[in-house]
């Protein structure tokens, strides 16, 4: 299992939100994001933020960080780690399988994620067996995209999807964001999509987006 740190609204949790670090950070990059989210109309939140593992990263000349993934190329599509993917892919699954054994239903759990984050997130909701409440991708891009189609989940088949980019995004192009969209959208899952003047980083316009699409999904 994954080591997390973990913040709870109130007492008894019945909606959780698995909030995925980028790359070369950890769990508590997005605590202080989060926390000027306000979802207290749904009631106790249970966040959860995981700490990926720690990987050698080929990209950054092998340098060892916590990566879910490794990154080998600037081609972020030819050139796929798959099995580091699928291996977080697992483990992220994990995490969604402990929220249900504490008492959270699988359609109250939404999967976010930031980056490196945001292909974990895609990836794993819409191939999670069980309905989910919801994918969040922020700057970031849908990996394996060729396989999406035969491995999602019939449950997940139609996950809305909140998906946000940078138009001034030097890490993650903006057009890798598009591409994915489309693809989701031709896939027939309903995503929400925004774009905002900003580099590889988050800002407050879309925190409050996020936000009002989170009490909608899960109000």
């Amino acid at each position: 299992m994954l080591e997390t740190y973990e913040i709870e609204t109130g007492p008894e949790p019945r909606t959780s939100l698995i909030v995925l670090h980028g790359l070369g950070a950890d769990g508590h990059d997005f605590v202080p994001i989060c926390g000027e989210l306000d979802l207290s109309a749904i009631g106790p939140v249970r966040y959860v933020f995981p700490h990926a593992p720690e990987r050698a990263v080929t990209i950054n000349g092998g340098y060892v960080m916590r990566a879910w993934y490794d990154i080998l190329g600037t081609d972020l599509v030819r050139r796929e780690d798959e099995a580091g993917l699928r291996e977080s892919q697992r483990q992220i699954a994990g995490l969604i399988d402990r929220e249900r054994q504490r008492g959270v239903a699988a359609g109250r759990i939404v999967v976010a994620g930031f980056s490196q984050g945001c292909a974990m997130a895609l990836m794993t909701a819409l191939r999670y067996p069980e309905r989910l409440g919801g994918a969040v991708g922020l700057s970031g891009y849908l990996p394996l995209a060729d396989t999406t189609a035969a491995e999602r989940s019939a449950a997940n088949a139609d996950l809305p999807i909140f998906m946000a980019h940078g138009s001034q995004d030097p890490v993650v192009a903006p057009v890798r964001g598009t591409a994915s969209r489309d693809t989701l959208r031709a896939l027939g899952h309903p995503v929400e999509w925004h774009e905002y003047p900003m580099p590889h980083s988050v800002c407050i316009e879309e925190i409050d987006d996020l936000n009002a699409w989170l009490l909608e999904q899960l109000g």
